[in-house]
């Protein structure tokens, strides 16, 4: 077994997920904005430890991701924060893009870019603690789009990112988001999803990037937000299982799925029915923003000193959340605080 696939099974396996806290400054504010709390370093820094403090990191959380002015900050208690992060158990990654930008030919799609001096900032975060990485590519779905021009680029830019992150001996999660927005069916994300993680590992190998030290975070396969049409969480499983049996070559050891704007309740109820229905070699848990976090992230900003009742909400979501890592979740569970 290579150390890269060790890394990801570490931070993959027995129900544990990823908590995703990579949003970077300005996402961050608009977050703090919305429930009327000042984003300065000290307040993203305080609920941050806050939940990287509490006791579900041990028993549900394997990986976090930070974004750069995290991974550099200390906790109140002197600890740096990978060494906080170290201190449960779970492992350290890092977001390593630095956006998406409008690409040029298509001018309503993105390109995330960042690859220049990327090979310089891997090392340096490797020092810092880091052992896996996120580069997220995002497309649009719509009549038109996803275009083959965003489809190739973007799956170009993950796989140099993936070969980068490797050198550095570090493990990269590939996240390649077909976004939710629009009216597109169930069946359209289906087919534009597939395209995309097609080309993906396409790219991958070209670049020699070694598959069973990898981590894939897709979307699960969903009507568009704007779409009339509902479906349940068991037809929402089995497209999602039917795209990854058809498009993810089996020597990647698990998917840690986005949120991608479904609620907390939504993104455990899929994920547990995509557990029960498993019938693939694949881990398959969460890589979660937030719906790991938003309650916690309410219940907080009434008092940011709250730091234990803080911690029972979140740790309440992570379990909610490894329970349906392991197909074991109950709506009943949820009211049983």
């Amino acid at each position: 077994m290579s150390e890269l696939n060790k890394i990801a099974l570490q931070i993959l396996s027995n129900g544990k997920g990823i908590l995703a806290a990579d949003e970077s400054t300005a996402t961050m504010t608009k977050r703090l904005d919305s429930v009327k709390v000042i984003s300065d370093e000290n307040n993203r820094l305080l609920f941050r430890q806050t939940l990287f403090s509490s006791s579900s990191m041990s028993k549900c959380i394997g990986g976090v991701i930070l974004y750069d002015e995290t991974i550099r900050q200390k906790a109140s208690n002197g600890k740096t924060i990978p060494e906080l992060i170290n201190s449960s158990g779970s492992l350290v990654g890092i977001k390593v893009d630095t956006g998406a930008k409008i690409l040029a030919g298509s001018e309503e799609e993105k390109i995330t870019e960042g690859l220049d001096g990327l090979r310089d900032r891997l090392n340096d975060y490797y020092k810092l603690g880091a052992k896996f990485t996120k580069w997220r590519g995002v497309y649009l779905i719509s009549d038109k789009y996803p275009s083959k021009l965003s489809i190739s680029s973007n799956a170009h830019a993950l796989a140099r990112y993936a070969a980068l992150v490797q050198e550095a001996g570090m493990v990269p999660i590939i996240e390649p988001e077909v976004l939710m927005d629009g009216n597109h069916s169930a069946k359209d994300c289906l087919i534009k999803t597939s395209e995309v993680i097609n080309k993906c590992f396409e790219e991958l190998e070209l670049n020699n990037v070694d598959l069973k030290g990898i981590i894939l975070k897709p979307n699960m396969i969903l009507p568009g937000k704007n779409s009339s049409e509902k479906i349940s969480s068991e037809e929402i499983a089995e497209l999602t299982l039917e795209c990854l049996k058809n498009d993810v070559p089996s020597s990647v050891p698990g998917i840690a799925f986005l949120s991608g704007g479904q609620t907390e309740i939504e993104a455990t109820a899929n994920l547990n029915q995509i557990n029960i229905k498993n019938d693939t070699n694949f881990i398959m848990t969460y890589s979660y923003g937030r719906a790991l976090q938003q309650s916690a992230l309410k219940f907080w900003s009434k008092d940011i000193n709250n730091i234990t009742g803080t911690q029972e909400i979140f740790d309440h979501r992570a379990k909610m959340c490894t329970l349906a890592a392991q197909g074991k979740w109950s709506e009943n569970f949820e009211n049983q605080k």
